[in-house]
């Protein structure tokens, strides 16, 4: 999907998210749903536009509110990557028959 697609999106929709990254390492996402994930090298949140993956080192998750849909992320953050929501259930789906 082009960035232009995903505005079209966006204004059909009404979803509006932010992603702040301060000094790469404090990073603050509104319009999250739920945290799907988390350790201290990966956390995985999924939000209106998709599920968002944030890797890097020492990540500990600051805030968590439902009610504002707002994830604050602090650690040394290195990468940060959206990906479909239909996309990771059939990646996890073929690596579960995979090892089965």
């Amino acid at each position: 999907m082009t960035i232009d697609e995903r505005k079209i999106q966006n204004a059909n929709t009404g979803v509006i998210q932010n992603i702040i990254l301060e000094n790469r390492g404090k990073l603050s996402i509104s319009g999250v749903n739920d945290v799907l994930s988390f350790d201290d090298q990966i956390v995985m949140v999924d939000t209106e536009l998709g599920l968002l993956t944030i890797k890097g080192e020492n990540l500990r998750i600051n805030k968590l509110s439902i009610d504002t849909s707002e994830v604050i992320v602090e650690g040394e953050i290195n990468y940060l990557a959206y990906s479909d929501k239909e996309q990771e259930k059939t990646k996890s789906g073929i690596i579960s028959k995979i090892f089965k």
